[in-house]
């Protein structure tokens, strides 16, 4: 057991290099194949049909699920019968995409029905609702009249509904404010002005714009620089996570400025820590999560606000022994390449010494076949854990509010490679540690192993060296040597480090009661792992046969060994079941004799029926009668046949059933003929 723990420890810390803070990187394949299962044209609803068509539209994917025919069903269905102001929105969503046949006139009767409505609405979701229709109409039917009678009107009862605090409520009936209302009601508000017959006035155009920098003070931040929405809103209605919450705020806020003069001066750090946001969740489970994510990113590269550049690593593990270079990409959150930048090195530092740079002001070579930022590592980077300080500097002045680059990126940085194991000794000492009786050279590198002996008066010790690839001294995570008895009980040991070397000195004397006075060989191993040392090792050095004295009558009893976890994964013991011998049997001319004698009363009726003169004469002539006479013998025999089945095979309570079913259709058929031949016979008597 404790080799699989050592080799665990080994693994868990060479692994754990890779997982240690999350690079964000901009979409990827393994997003579209995410899409391609998550939305498998299986859409059961037009909203879950526009998210689908959405995200395949963002992602631009080719080999995606044809449900057009299906949805464009759908579609008319909704848009031709008095839907819910839902199912009106996310069916004219969809149209958008796939673009059915929808007549003029169909446009013509929801937009005349919407805009008697509008006014009329109270509740925030409503006129979102509504007001977002008409928006789409618009745009799928610009020669159809959408216009607000009264824009500044309904703009107003939006606004009612804001909060000092840039959130918004559901309506005027709840005090309550909403973080992902406020979503909404910036993109009604940008529906309303785009629907507008006259111009709204600037003044409540710049206090929303106020108002959504008084969200944005509001905003939640993660120590990496991650910024997200998270929702306060805590009446009965449905709560929002923080994914669907910053979704909203982000299509607020986008449709908002792309339908009002003049830019929204925004944070471009918050604006890159909501894309770091969205890219850090990875791939959501759920269709729902998927699409607020690829859609939120898609507006954030829309230009309506400062498009996010994502510096990312490729890699955040690099070998001094294969000569890597450092390498750095800058993306858009799509993907899309960045316009032409700088990026500079401002400092990096190994994690033991924060104070102390390694390197400074250094900046990186654009590589324009690759599309990279590269940088070969300088001598005085050794291997170890280091923290890289970037920065990005845009090449054109003028496009620095186009574009959010944030201040300092701090991205982790493993720089791995071979070390050296050197001056490996094992001796056995004399009680004073004066004199070594018995010394030897290791090559830990090789395949040799030792012999050694010692008793409980003698001492054992064991020292080696460590240097990395620049020839400094190097400290593992894990150096553990192991003693192992031949009874399977073993020992695990720390090797304490001493600044130049690795030494641990077994005292055998003041160990006999942690090795349960065992004398007998003992198997020694060490185990020498740490993430950033290419060449962990696990390797057996040899044996050492200990005599210890005799244990004590008030000494410890060996605790029982360890059972192997994965012991009851193995084959199991064969189960030999030994069955009963069957009992013994009468004989078969005895079981046969037996069967006579029970078919003799059978026998004994049929020759009493014969002996009293059964006869025929009274079977009624007539067909009704007849019919129940027959049916009245055939119930009989069928009752026979029932005694028999029950001898050879039915149970007691199927029998009965039967019997019960039987026994009725006798009573009846039996009452019939009964009484046909008592009228017979009183007809006869009377005569």
């Amino acid at each position: 057991m404790a080799r699989n723990l050592a080799k665990f420890l080994i693994l868990f810390y060479t692994i754990s290099i890779c997982n240690a803070v999350t690079n964000p990187t901009p979409i990827s394949d393994s997003h579209r194949s995410a899409a391609l299962q998550l939305f498998d044209g299986s859409s059961s609803s037009l909203e879950e049909s526009y998210e689908a068509l959405r995200v395949f539209e963002i992602l631009a994917l080719e080999n995606k699920p044809d449900s057009s025919v299906t949805a464009c069903q759908k579609v008319v269905e909704n848009l031709g019968s008095s839907s819910s102001l839902k199912d009106l929105f996310y069916a004219l969503k969809v149209n958008g995409i796939l673009k059915c046949k929808v007549d003029r006139g169909v446009f013509q009767d929801i937009a005349s029905r919407l805009q008697a409505t509008v006014n009329d609405a109270s509740a925030l979701v409503d006129m979102y609702y509504t007001i977002g229709s008409l928006v789409l109409i618009k745009d799928q039917a610009p020669d159809v009249d959408v216009l607000l009678a009264d824009a500044d009107g309904t703009f107003h009862s939006i606004k009612a509904l804001s909060q000092s605090d840039g959130r918004w409520r559901y309506s005027s009936d709840n005090p309550e404010s909403s973080t992902y209302a406020a979503g909404l009601a910036l993109e009604a508000l940008a529906g309303v002005i785009s629907l507008a017959s006259s111009e709204i006035d600037q003044s409540r155009v710049n206090t929303v714009k106020s108002d959504i920098l008084k969200l944005f003070d509001s905003i939640q931040k993660y120590d990496d620089g991650t910024f997200y929405f998270d929702e306060k809103f805590g009446s009965g209605r449905e709560h929002q996570g923080s994914l669907s919450t910053s979704s909203s705020v982000v299509r607020g806020i986008t449709s908002f400025a792309a339908v009002t003069s003049g830019k929204i001066d925004l944070p471009g750090d918050k604006i890159l820590g909501l894309a770091k946001y969205f890219l850090g969740i990875g791939l959501p489970g759920s269709a729902k999560d998927f699409f607020n994510q690829i859609e939120s990113l898609a507006l954030l590269e829309s230009k309506r606000v400062p498009v996010p550049l994502v510096l990312s690593l490729p890699a955040t593990v690099y070998s001094l022994s294969k000569k890597d270079q450092l390498k750095v990409t800058v993306n858009t959150v799509l993907g899309s390449a960045a316009p032409p930048l700088t990026v500079k090195l401002v400092r990096a530092f190994h994690t033991d010494a924060k104070d102390s740079a390694v390197i400074e002001g250094k900046e990186l070579q654009y590589d324009q076949s690759s599309g990279l930022h590269v940088m070969g590592f300088p001598d005085n980077v050794d291997v170890g854990t280091y923290v890289f300080v970037f920065e990005m500097a845009l090449h054109d002045s003028g496009s620095e509010n186009d574009y959010a680059i944030g201040g300092q990126i701090h991205v982790p940085i493993y720089v791995t490679g071979i070390v050296k194991v050197s001056n490996a000794e094992i001796a056995v000492l004399g009680s004073d540690l004066g004199s070594d009786e018995t010394q030897k050279t290791l090559d830990l590198a090789g395949t040799d192993v030792v012999s050694l002996s010692a008793n409980h008066l003698q001492k054992l010790r064991f020292s080696f060296q460590l240097t990395t690839p620049h020839g400094h001294a190097f400290k593992p995570r894990q150096a553990l040597l192991k003693l192992k008895h031949e009874t399977k009980y073993e020992h695990i040991f720390v090797v304490g480090n001493t600044g130049k070397k690795f030494e641990i000195i077994f005292d055998f004397l003041g160990l006999v009661d942690k090795f349960y006075y065992l004398s007998g060989r003992y198997d020694i191993e060490l185990t020498v792992g740490d993430a950033v040392m290419e060449n962990s090792f696990l390797r057996p050095l040899g044996h050492l046969e200990l005599d210890l004295p005799e244990a004590p009558e008030k000494a410890a009893h060996l605790p029982p060994l360890p059972v192997d976890p994965y012991s009851r994964y193995g084959p199991k013991a064969e189960i030999a079941h030994l069955f009963r011998a069957p009992e013994k049997r009468p004989p078969q001319k005895l079981s046969l004799t037996f069967l006579i004698v029970t078919l003799l009363p059978f026998i004994g009726f049929l020759v009493g029926l014969l002996r009293l003169g059964v006869n025929f004469k009274n079977f009624p002539s007539s067909a009704l009668p007849a019919t129940y006479a027959i049916l009245f013998q055939l119930g009989a025999a069928a009752v026979l046949l029932l005694y028999v089945l029950f001898w050879l095979k039915l149970d007691l309570f199927t029998t009965l059933k039967a019997l019960g079913f039987l026994g009725a259709f006798l009573m009846f058929v039996g009452h019939r003929i009964l009484s046909h031949l008592a009228s017979t016979s009183a007809k006869l008597k009377s005569a």
